[in-house]
Order: structure tokens, then sequence, then C-alpha cells
């Protein structure tokens, strides 16, 4: 499966281990009666995230950081693994329709047509995965889109250490997990000068951004939050909740003062029961959660 849903893998047994890729390294999870966390830095260099252009740099130190990590898997039951990659890596939105085909055929067209204009690489060959979300009156279609070379080239060096990367996922649709359900709420995600914005109305993903800034100052996220918050009331029927921050680091009591002013929302730090998410483990603390391994 390639950047699947993360709600079909409930009804299967997790796999052995989790892996979230970023630029700064690897972070991993082993899943069993208990869970175990590690991290493997990675050189300035060896990653350069993107959605237009090879992301794996230097395809050896990557390799070399897979293969530490994955040595820890020998001995255990079953290869399978869950690939979490950047969010910078693909392009995901939210399409909607007034009404969804049922064929799998159809809907895989009615998407690629509906982005063949918005996504600056060929549609036809990229990589696709698709969540429809059902409404009262419309289906709001979430859709993740990246060239398929991207993903087979994250994915190489894990196949090499013997594992199969079952599921591939992104970071900010795995962190979503750790947001609880209610209301019209932002969740807004740093990585590095990445940031993602995921707008839910309840439990239907209605809006995801995601884009380079010039700067991680808060002034430059700002700029970007105002007019997604106006975006959102004037088009999602009413002023956010609540605003949730992952990846901010030691910035996150700042951040959450100023945009407490700036934006008049309540607003706080996404949480974990395992620890805090940051900027390269919010999706893997996330996925952790919605298989009931952080409860």
């Amino acid at each position: 499966m390639l950047l699947d849903n993360l709600k079909s893998i409930l009804l299967d047994p997790p796999p052995g281990m989790v892996f979230e890729v970023s630029e700064a390294g690897i972070a991993a999870a082993r899943i069993g009666h208990r869970t175990e966390l590690d991290f493997q830095a990675l050189p300035p260099g060896v990653l350069a995230v993107s959605p237009l252009k090879e992301n794996v740099l230097d395809e050896k130190a990557f390799a070399s950081a897979v293969k530490a990590l994955a040595a820890t898997h020998s001995g255990r039951k079953g290869k399978d693994a869950a690939l979490i990659l950047p969010d910078f890596s693909t392009r995901t939105t939210v399409l909607d329709f007034d009404s969804f085909p049922t064929e799998a055929e159809e809907q895989l067209a009615l998407v690629r047509f509906r982005l063949k204009r918005s996504v600056p690489f060929d549609v036809e060959t990229a990589a696709v995965s698709y969540w429809p979300q059902t409404g009262p009156k419309r289906v709001d279609v979430v859709v993740v889109m990246t060239p398929l070379e991207i993903v087979a080239r994250f994915e190489a060096p894990f196949r090499a250490a013997g594992l199969n990367p079952g599921l591939v996922t992104t970071s900010s649709l795995a962190a979503l997990e750790l947001a609880p359900e209610g209301g019209l709420t932002m969740v807004a995600k740093l990585t590095g000068r990445s940031l993602t914005l995921l707008v839910r109305n309840k439990s239907v993903l209605k809006l995801v951004r995601c884009l380079e800034l010039p700067t991680a100052e808060l002034e430059d996220i700002t700029a970007i939050l105002v007019p997604t918050f106006v975006y959102m009331e004037d088009n999602l029927g009413g002023r956010a909740e609540k605003l949730l921050l992952c990846g901010f680091g030691a910035r996150s009591d700042e951040a959450e003062r100023l945009f407490h002013e700036e934006l008049a929302v309540e607003v706080e730090q996404l949480r974990s029961p395992l620890g805090v998410p940051g900027e390269h483990n919010a999706g893997l603390l996330g996925y952790l959660r919605s298989v009931g391994r952080n409860n």
C-alpha cells in the first residue's frame, strides 16, 4: 500500500516496527509488549525534502542509518514495517464532490483528473492514495500524491534491510491521531521551514496546506495562519475553536501566547502519553496512538 490512510490499519495487526523519516534523522519504534523508541540522526545533506525532486541525496548514509535501526528488528516474527514520510515530500489535499463513484477505478480516475492541473508532476504516473469522508451533503476526499520515484527511493533501504513497508503515510496525517476530535480545529505542525496546517471539523478533515516558509520565525508563521483562519470562517461555517501546535520546541510557549493574541483563539500543544510530539517524531507517536500502543 502506498500512502494509505491510517484508519485501515486498525483492522490488521500492527507491524513490528515503525519509522518516521525527516532531514534530521529517523525516529523508530519497536512494537511489542513494551514500545521502545529510538532515533538515528542523519548528517546534514543526506536528505533534502521536496515534492519535486530527489529527496535522498546520500544513499549510502541513509541506508546505513536504516540498517542500524533495522538490526534491532532481527529475530522478531514478521518483517512488516510502517514508514512515515515528511509532509513536504508529498502533496496532500482535500477535494470536495457532490457525489463520489463507488467503483475504485472510477474514483481514482476522477481524483487524478481533478488534480491534473494543480500538481507540478505527472499525476498519471504518481503514487496516489485517497480516503473518502462522507458528509451530510458532500463527500470530502483526502488525497495524498507524490512521484512514485520519491516513494521508491525512501522505501529502498528498508527493503534492502529485510523490512516490508506495508503502510506508507505522512507525518501530519499520522500525527492527527493525537488531536482530540470536536468542533472546528486546526493543527499547525512545524518541521524546519516546512509548515503543515490541517483543519478538521469534528472528525472530518476539511483542509490541508503544506508549504515551505522563507524563515521559521513566528512572524512568518503568523502571516500564513491569519489568512487561513479567515478562509475557515468564510468557507467552513465558523471561527476555529482551537489551534494545536506541534514542532515548535523551545518556542512553544512564546508561539502559544503570540497566536492566541493574533488570532483570538484557544491555543495548546499537541500531546502524547509517550512524550512531547516534536518536529521529527509526531507522526510516529500518532501512529502508535492509532494502534493503541501509548494509551
